[in-house]
């Protein structure tokens, strides 16, 4: 997106219905200001409005669903959208007289932060419908992962309530179906003594079909740590019934993320460049739905220095007197593009030759774990968006000649 010729910078401030909009002229000038409907006959009235003043600039510190009909009708008329960060939107506010958080200072924040960094500023391009339904699915994915984090934390302390024995053997063991299984159908001490050590083991054993001596081991362990506590603690059979609750929830949140798995996949599989990206060391379905749908339009980077910064792994400068530290972590960002650069780093400086001696590197230099996992995913920003741009498969560089 060329930001030359750009007359006004509207400033739209997103919510459900209706947006505060201030629109300013490239010198600065306001030229009106205005709450505007949710609506489509109102947005495009307000669009009518900045056009007549000039070339028309949309500024937005979301794109979430509240924004959608506005990215709609700006595509339509070719309305080019900037996006500013709320951390960009934090820091810039600062600057502008009042201290209350307003619509319409943040509006005016948006269209002014725009104005005076134009060649900065990160372009919102309009995406497909694969890339739609990528990002509808890989919201719900998420939301469900944070669903299943919780029942996990829940059916671990309501485990503890009536065994912390058990609930240290079968506690980290809550991803596997085997063990959620147990929980639904005995779910408390006195209830797996009931049901005795061989219909136990013969339970796991389904779930265990591969490797029965998993089974085996497992059922020592549990019955090990019946055997350890004597006393019944008080509640239990009313613990029983949460404890059941929560296996059959969390048993369920595992059903539907299996079958999105599978839809995203399918849509994932879809797009023209899954097979460039999952070229890539570290990079799987998930992840790689998820980086293709927050950035979009790769040629909306200028190179990988821009892309870091949006994902915020670009590490900020602290400056103070003489001292001046560039390795703080940079909280702001695409905070989704952001964890899935992470984690792609994570498992290719595991696996990948390359970037396990970059990762090995910066160990060495006396970076903890995370930081050096970092500093992996902020290098692999210019080898993602290099063959996103190219269309072509990553090519793993040739390994160094051994010395002579």
């Amino acid at each position: 997106m060329d930001p030359t010729g750009i007359g006004v910078f509207v400033g739209v401030d997103i919510a459900k219905e209706e947006h505060f909009c201030q629109a300013i002229g490239a010198g600065g000038a306001e030229l009106f200001a205005r709450a505007v409907g949710n609506n489509e006959a109102d947005l495009e009235g307000m669009i009518d409005q900045a056009e007549v003043s000039g070339r028309v600039v949309l500024v937005v510190d979301t794109t979430s669903s509240g924004a959608h009909l506005l990215l709609a009708a700006a595509a339509r008329r070719r309305i080019p959208v900037a996006y500013v960060s709320g951390l960009q939107m934090r820091r810039a506010a600062e600057l502008y007289a009042g201290s209350a958080k307003t619509d319409p200072l943040d509006a005016w924040v948006l269209a002014d932060f725009a104005r005076r960094n134009a060649d900065r500023l990160v372009w919102v391009e309009v995406t497909d419908e694969v890339l739609i339904r990528m990002r509808v699915l890989s919201g719900r994915d998420e939301d469900l992962a944070a669903d299943s984090t919780r029942t996990i934390n829940r059916l671990r302390d309501a485990m503890v309530s009536v065994s912390p024995g058990l609930e240290r053997v079968l506690g980290s063991k809550l991803v596997q179906r085997g063990v959620r299984e147990l929980l639904v159908r005995w779910p408390v001490p006195t209830d797996l003594r009931a049901a005795g050590k061989t219909r136990i083991r013969n339970l796991l054993k389904k779930y265990y079909s591969n490797k029965p001596h998993k089974a085996v081991e497992l059922t020592d362990r549990i019955w090990a740590a019946l055997g350890a506590q004597t006393l019944t603690l008080a509640g239990e059979a009313t613990w029983g019934e949460v404890i059941t609750d929560l296996a059959s929830t969390l048993e369920g949140i595992y059903t539907k993320r299996a079958r999105l798995s599978a839809a995203i996949e399918e849509a994932f599989t879809a797009h023209p460049l899954a097979e460039i990206l999952i070229s890539v060391p570290g990079i799987g379905v998930r992840t790689g739905a998820r980086i293709l749908t927050e950035i979009g339009d790769p040629h909306r980077f200028a190179n990988g220095s821009r892309l870091a910064s949006y994902a915020g792994l670009a590490p900020t400068i602290r400056r103070s007197g003489r001292t001046q530290n560039t390795t703080r972590r940079n909280p702001g960002g695409n905070h989704r593009l952001k964890n899935a650069m992470y984690w792609t780093a994570f498992s290719a400086s595991q696996h990948d030759p390359a970037a396990r001696a970059y990762y090995q590197r910066k160990r060495t230099e006396g970076k903890r774990h995370a930081t050096a996992v970092t500093h992996v995913a902020r290098r692999r920003c210019d080898l993602i968006l290099a063959v996103l741009k190219n269309q072509t498969l990553y090519n793993p560089p040739e390994p160094a000649p051994e010395p002579v």
